[in-house]
């Protein structure tokens, strides 16, 4: 289910303290941001659903609302998600 205007809906679901975390938004954000697109972040820590759904795998990439990555994201995976 891409945005409206048909492009990707990139979401990293994160929680606080997570160096993961920070490694994982700094990719999203260089991907993303060279490609064009947008992107947000989905606390854990404000969200109970998102935390029973991914507790144990933050951070978690979503494209479109479906799970592609987690723990660690691969800048060239994302960039082929993205552009495929």
């Amino acid at each position: 289910m891409h945005s409206d205007d048909g492009t990707p809906r990139v979401e990293l679901v994160t929680r606080s303290g997570c160096h993961l975390c920070v490694d994982a938004r700094k990719t999203v954000n260089e991907v993303v941001t060279r490609l064009g697109l947008t992107w947000r972040e989905l606390s854990i820590d404000d969200d109970a659903d998102l935390r029973q759904r991914f507790a144990e795998e933050v951070p978690v990439l979503l494209v479109d609302g479906i799970q592609r990555d987690f723990w660690v994201i691969d800048p060239d995976r994302l960039e082929k998600l993205l552009t495929a």
